[in-house]
């Protein structure tokens, strides 16, 4: 439990701040993982809009790959790809 500026727990039942997946590794949940074919993919980025995990790496508008400490393998990126494109394919979590 974290505690505040003053060294105290906070009092039972109090929520002190909103809770974040970057603070926590929820990669491991996965069983399916998404593989981009870069060759494929158009940069449109819907796959970074739609991904509720804040996975999808983009860096000076292309989509560039996953990051895979986070992506809890829903496949919404997948979907998401435009028909015509279809640069994401989900694949199971390798052991």
């Amino acid at each position: 439990m974290e505690k505040d500026d003053k060294g105290r727990m906070p009092a039972g039942g109090i929520i002190p701040r909103g809770g974040t997946a970057n603070e926590y590794s929820t990669g491991g949940w996965r069983k399916l993982r998404p593989v981009l074919d870069s060759a494929r993919c158009t940069n449109c980025l819907i796959c970074w809009v739609m991904c509720p995990d804040s996975a999808v790496i983009s860096r000076d508008g292309k989509m560039i790959g996953f990051d895979m400490e986070h992506c809890k393998g829903c496949g919404v990126c997948a979907v998401e790809c435009p028909d015509k494109v279809k640069a994401i394919k989900m694949e199971e979590e390798a052991d």
